[in-house]
């Protein structure tokens, strides 16, 4: 028995799937289930391979707890986290429905948490499903999938991508699954943010991934797609500090712990290698998906030109200042320099004229400003954004926004901040690290209720996506381009950004490739 949101006891809610029964809880009014396995583990004779669908089970299957996250690295004390919950069942899914039951028909919102590709996990608070579920009268879903070496590295004898193999079958079991929890799988509506944003356009242009979703949400795409070879040589570098090969016969006996601590000591030195691996090196992005001619054949903006997922309705957006808060995560906040600003600009505004190009276009701004466009230009807005200039140029359909809000907490300093969506979205405004961009406003004058006004606003917008595809404001062409601010008085208005968006108009935001050692760019697949 559980106690719903009355106080009255209710009997757990239990579902027949395909694989076999469960037995959930139900809080606050939705019925929620954790911890389902869809694939198995991939350890032993499974490490390093593509997933294997799951076996059933007999009996009632008591899903109440997450399962155990993949290997993580050591941000955030993410490793500390998946210690505590140390097991082999890395691949589940957790669902809240507010209506269970095979026919309901209820919309259905997939997520993809982000983490750089190197952290990650479902059972986080911020990403509890319930409080969207619920006011949106649709079943949230959420799932771990590999990160770091387990799910990017490029290892000899094994398949590459597997952290979106992953991501694939966990869709898969969504197609096969969700009926049973009251969701209809002829509308399934993906969504992810940062590394989860960069999986949605990975997904939109990955062949096994065709047909298992209508919709897609990607927010702050994080845009490092990269070439076999400069994967396989940051790889190459990660089995090297334990004094091994890049095989699965050499790493398949590491344990997993290790071999994410052998990828933060590479990541914390990658800058060093910044002339051979290049900007993603200095930015310490060790792994992305990989445009390997299997999985991926092209980077999402290539594909999305090219037609790709036409039929597929999507929703993409960015955040303001999506740089602030990593240079504040870098000690660097108020403390880059003129020549500092300088070198950024230099190595990541796009051609041979983009530093000038940033300064002529930002005449006012100091050295700290132009140091955050340019890498917020470089890793989130403009590849969000070129997803829907890719999409409306192909004839497809696709509505932009701009969160532009300035989150209130910690001072107030961080502006529209990296991650401030996430609370947003979820509604969970007093839990989870994200929580604290927003603060104690619960307190504060007019806080909690700006913070809940722009939640529920944006709530209602992803939900009204997911149901009919439509968030609420006129899709994006390349005439108007009009784009959904959200804000403490949200408006709907020509993109902001215009004079970044000139600035990167050009930009093909190809496959970045392992640089030779004279500095030449090596061969690349894709465009």
């Amino acid at each position: 028995m559980t106690v719903d949101g009355t106080g009255a006891s209710r009997p757990r809610p239990e579902v027949r799937t395909p694989a076999g029964s469960l037995r959930g809880s139900r809080e606050a009014g939705v019925a929620v289930f954790r911890g389902i396995p869809f694939a198995e583990p991939p350890v032993g004779a499974l490490r390093f391979a593509a997933p294997r669908a799951v076996r059933g089970w007999s009996g009632v299957r008591d899903a109440v707890t997450y399962g155990p996250p993949p290997p993580q690295g050591g941000h955030f004390g993410m490793d500390a986290l998946a210690r505590e919950a140390a097991g082999e069942d890395w691949l589940t899914v957790n669902v809240w429905s507010p209506d269970p039951g095979p026919g309901a028909g209820l919309p259905v919102l997939v997520w993809i948490q982000g983490g750089a590709y190197t952290i990650g996990m479902s059972g986080l608070p911020e990403y509890d499903g319930g409080r969207l579920a619920r006011d949106g009268g649709v079943v949230v879903v959420t799932f771990n999938y590999r990160v770091g070496l387990e799910g990017f590295g490029q290892i000899e004898g094994a398949p590459a991508n597997r952290g979106l193999l992953d991501q694939i079958a966990a869709l898969e079991w969504v197609r096969d699954h969700i009926r049973a929890f009251g969701g209809d799988p002829d509308r399934v509506t993906v969504f992810g943010q940062s590394a989860g944003g960069g999986s949605v356009a990975a997904l939109l242009a990955a062949p096994g991934a065709a047909g298992l979703f209508g919709r897609a949400v990607a927010q702050s795409a994080q845009g490092t797609f990269f070439a076999p070879e400069l994967a396989a040589d940051i790889t190459g570098a990660c089995a090297a500090e334990l004094g091994l090969r890049a095989t699965v016969a050499d790493l398949s006996e590491v344990a997993p712990p290790r071999l994410a601590t052998a990828g933060d000591a590479v990541g914390a030195r990658a800058a060093r290698q910044g002339g051979r691996w290049g900007k993603p090196a200095l930015r310490s992005v060790t792994f992305s998906p990989v445009v390997d001619g299997a999985a991926l054949t092209v980077t999402p903006w290539q594909a999305l030109a090219d037609g790709a997922g036409r039929n597929v309705d999507l929703l993409v957006g960015h955040t303001r200042h999506e740089q602030r808060l990593l240079t504040a995560l870098d000690g660097l906040l108020g403390q880059v320099g003129e020549d500092a600003a300088a070198e950024t600009l230099r190595t990541f505004a796009p051609g041979p004229d983009g530093a000038r190009a940033y300064r002529d276009a930002y005449p006012k701004a100091g050295p700290d400003e132009l140091h955050e466009l340019v890498l917020s230009d470089w890793l989130f807005r403009m590849p969000t954004l070129h997803l829907a200039e890719a999409r409306a140029a192909a004839g497809g359909r696709v509505h932009v926004y701009e969160l532009t809000w300035p989150a209130p907490g910690m001072d107030g300093v961080l502006g529209a901040c990296h991650g401030l969506d996430v609370p947003l979205v979820f509604g969970n405004l007093d839990r989870g690290q994200p929580a604290a961009l927003i603060g104690d406003g619960g307190t504060g004058e007019g806080t909690e209720s700006e913070a809940e006004t722009l939640s529920a606003r944006m709530r209602s917008a992803w939900t009204s996506f997911a149901a009919n595809g439509d968030p609420g404001w006129p899709a994006y062409d390349r005439q108007r381009r009009l784009v959904q601010l959200f804000d403490a008085a949200p408006s709907v208005t020509a993109y902001p950004e215009e004079p970044s968006r000139l600035i990167w108009r050009d930009h093909t935001f190809p496959v970045l490739p392992l640089h030779a050692s004279d500095g030449s760019e090596g061969q690349t697949p894709g465009r």
